[in-house]
């Protein structure tokens, strides 16, 4: 877990402004698995085949199978938990991951394997109970479904890491590359990483001399050779498939590559050089058949946009479910401390810039929401008798899973801050509006990492952003849950500068 995260923790230049070259290892390699899963789902149809169709399937042939060994009634009941597991599943279960024999990340991927099946389980339990439907069920005949579903899903996914580690042994295509540049160096990487590629790394085609290529990341064996002698190294090196890794700026270098390459037998893919971009969930997509390259979008488009309000709205009830004395008691705190109401409402940017009114519990005496909006900061005069407790404890925040529960709000994501806050920092840095592409949170990937408080000074809210922006490239469920753990953590025993 800590290797995977790591990578997200690291904070050199991923600001939207920082040298592309430097940051080459923050958006090139794999940041999570997820990453790494999505890359697998572009490349083999095996594994999104098992994350679409064959989990979910599983599932629900096991709740079938285990009604003939206990002999209940397969009705009405069971039919819709049925369907709902095999929706939930479908969403929630990343168990396909398993399929990635990567070193160090082998016992996560079962972990979050078993997590994902708790997640199910702990949601089919909270909408039967809610339902009622908990009476209809036979608990031995549900808890021994329980247990042999996710069995079941992992001796097959053990079943096919074997058939496929054959396969890929004897079918490897060999595979040269025109250009050692980050691009170039990049591809290398993940070729030699994934065996599910089928391929083989031979080396690459290059007319720099080796002190001018990156030393610190190959060696002079890899270069095969010079441009010009390319055809006569693929033939005898029996070389499948070259990749073009040549700037954009190459343009007639690459035609004229091109056609020296059309006397040979190679299959030819060009590997357009747009990590010169700062890539906000880049990927290749199409319209209307034309082929287009995405540099900035939302994480939560299509099926990832539903895990998301799904996650938002199970994880609320269930937080409400539990907090909700505390949340009494703090409106009497509030309602008896202070003269004024007990909820503070302020407009905030929400998703896609669009204003909307957040609510908080009243920990000041003011109510700011014009054009000028001044930070809380240590010892400020305005607070409430209750009010730097609140804040640094987060209690003010709670009301905001209404927010929540209306769809204006997520409770993972950037933190919203004020509009005036907004209109002033935009103009200072450099992909700040980036952030508002996603629902605000209750909590943040910036917040957990410390940034929290008054932002006196830009550094302050540029290393804000960074973290923001990091979350938007790399979100995935388990990101989300791993940041409501720790905010629950900090909110237990609290550090930082919140007042």
């Amino acid at each position: 877990m800590s290797d995977v995260m790591a990578e997200l923790t690291h904070k050199q230049d991923v600001r939207p402004g920082a040298n592309a070259a430097s940051r080459e290892d923050e958006r090139v390699f794999y940041p999570s698995l997820d990453s790494l899963h999505s890359e697998l789902e572009r490349i083999s149809p095996l594994v999104t085949l098992f994350k679409s169709v064959i989990d979910p399937v599983l599932v629900v042939v096991t709740l079938y199978g285990l009604h003939f060994m206990f002999d209940v009634v397969f009705g009405g009941t069971e039919l819709v938990l049925a369907a709902l597991a095999f929706m939930l599943t479908m969403m929630v279960m990343d168990g396909s991951v398993l399929l990635v024999p990567t070193p160090g990340l082998v016992w996560w991927g079962i972990t979050r394997f078993v997590l994902g099946w708790c997640f199910v389980v702990l949601t089919l339990g909270l909408i039967s109970y809610l339902a009622s439907w908990d009476l209809y069920f036979y608990p031995p005949y549900i808890l021994t479904w329980i247990v042999v579903a996710p069995l079941a899903q992992l001796l097959v996914h053990g079943l096919v890491i074997g058939v496929m580690g054959t396969i890929t042994t004897h079918s490897r295509r060999r595979v040269a590359i025109v250009g050692a540049n980050d691009a170039g160096l990049a591809l290398r990487d993940r070729i030699r990483a994934n065996n599910y590629l089928n391929m083989e790394f031979v080396g690459f085609f290059d007319d720099r001399d080796i002190t001018r290529l990156r030393e610190d990341r190959m060696s002079d064996k890899e270069i095969l050779a010079r441009l010009e002698e390319m055809t006569g190294i693929i033939q005898r090196e029996g070389i499948n498939q070259v990749f073009i890794s040549l700037p954009m700026s190459s343009q007639p270098r690459v035609m004229s590559l091109l056609d020296s390459l059309q006397d040979s037998t190679v299959s030819i893919y060009f590997v357009p050089d747009y990590f010169v971009f700062d890539m906000i969930q880049g990927h290749v997509d199409n319209v209307a058949g034309i082929p287009v390259v995405c540099v900035c979008d939302s994480p939560f488009t299509g099926l990832k946009g539903v895990v998301k309000r799904w996650e938002d709205v199970v994880l609320t009830l269930c937080i409400l479910a539990l907090i909700w004395p505390i949340m009494l008691v703090t409106a009497v705190a509030v309602k008896m401390t202070s003269p004024g109401p007990v909820i503070f409402k302020q407009r905030r940017y929400g998703m896609d810039g669009k204003s909307i009114q957040v609510y908080k519990f009243r920990s000041m005496t003011v109510m700011e929401d014009g054009d000028k909006v001044t930070q809380a900061r240590q010892g400020d005069q305005r607070l409430t008798p209750i009010g730097a407790f609140l804040r640094k404890t987060s209690l003010d925040e709670l009301p905001q899973f209404i927010n929540v529960l209306e769809g204006k709000m997520s409770i993972v994501g950037p933190r919203p801050h004020a509009n005036t806050h907004n209109e002033y920092y935009r103009k200072l840095i450099k992909g700040y509006m980036i952030r508002h592409k996603v629902r605000p949170g209750i909590t943040g990937w910036a917040q957990v990492n410390g940034c929290r408080g008054e932002t006196d000074t830009l550094d302050k809210m540029e290393r804000r952003i960074d973290f923001d922006l990091a979350y938007l490239r790399h979100w995935s469920l388990w990101m989300d849950l791993r940041i409501v753990l720790m905010t629950a953590y900090q909110t237990i025993r609290p550090k930082g500068n919140a007042y």
